[in-house]
């Protein structure tokens, strides 16, 4: 969802967006507004978990990498049987929570972010072909028909998202493959060792 919002080019509407998913994890976490400063620490659990690129007019500054670290369980999953698997239960999860958001600019806005979310992980079950007007009518049927797209609204285009995921995982690649420095200095320290014993003997 963070991500999505990222991507929001006009920035009132990225705004918009980021409070909207402000307000959402607030609803979903209630426990949190008993901490101090609660309203700080969401925003700044939203920059983390959209890696620092989201560009909004947050109330708070954004915090420098590696300061901030979100805390907390590990989420359980529900075992129940969903109407649509593939969309995930933190989708089914956000459309619940946004159907009890009253009318206004926020929840349209998130409502936007939900369909793209849903969208992609659409596109992460099927990448063969997805049809725009069926997320928007499950969107609808998902959320009792208080979810509802403008009609002149049109989410993210396939290739896009599909460009961004491949990104995503090229980047988690990156991240996880050992440089060839620090195999260098594996090598550099077997070779030292190997010198050091036959001196020994």
């Amino acid at each position: 969802m963070a991500e999505i919002a990222s991507e929001i080019e006009d920035r009132e509407e990225r705004n918009r967006a980021a409070r909207s998913i402000i307000q959402l994890m607030a609803i979903m976490t209630p426990q949190v507004r008993e901490e101090e400063n609660y309203q700080k620490k969401l925003w700044d659990h939203l920059h983390i978990i959209s890696h620092f690129e989201l560009d909004v007019d947050a109330p708070y500054p954004k915090p420098e990498v590696g300061e901030a670290k979100p805390k907390g369980n590990k989420p359980s999953y529900p075992r129940r049987k969903m109407r649509y698997a593939h969309y995930g239960n933190f989708v089914e999860g956000y459309i619940k929570k946004g159907a009890e958001m009253p009318e206004g600019e926020e929840k349209e806005a998130l409502t936007e972010v939900i369909a793209n979310m849903m969208k992609r992980n659409y596109l992460n079950w099927n990448r063969d072909s997805v049809n725009d007007e069926m997320i928007k009518e499950q969107l609808i049927d998902l959320s009792a028909g208080k979810l509802k797209l403008k009609e002149t609204f049109r989410l993210m285009s396939t290739n896009d998202i599909l460009q961004q995921n491949k990104m995503n995982s090229q980047v988690g690649s990156t991240m996880n493959k050992p440089t060839k420095n620090n195999n260098n200095n594996k090598k550099g320290a077997f070779k030292q060792q190997k010198s050091n014993n036959k001196k020994r003997f």
